[in-house]
């Protein structure tokens, strides 16, 4: 999916430029989202929980987010601390439950 166009509830957005794994676990926790090529932009993360399907045939990603949302989406650096406050923000903001609500109490 890297290369892959974000396709939001009302446009494109951008493109998964690389992903953010569990060390743990290896799950996908996100998907690091470049949006420079659509608006002066910035990297987002996207929760793999909010894809609603991927187009293998058109290299696309289609994600239940409006390009609104995405835009006013935390920015992501590669210096950013993922911390769970970060992560605690990033859900609040695109008003989805976390990951981490659903994990045994000392997985967090």
């Amino acid at each position: 999916m890297s290369g892959y166009h974000i396709q939001a509830e009302d446009g494109e957005i951008g493109h998964v430029e690389d992903f953010i794994i569990d060390d743990e676990t290896w799950a996908i926790r996100y998907l690091i989202v470049d949006t420079q090529n659509w608006w002066p932009g910035k990297k987002v993360l996207v929760s793999p929980q909010w894809i609603e399907r991927v187009s293998w045939t058109e290299s696309k990603v289609f994600v239940n987010l409006t390009l609104e949302d995405i835009k006013q989406s935390p920015e992501y650096t590669e210096e950013s601390l993922l911390s769970r406050d970060y992560e605690a923000g990033l859900h609040r903001h695109y008003n989805r439950k976390g990951y981490w609500v659903d994990e045994p109490a000392d997985r967090r």
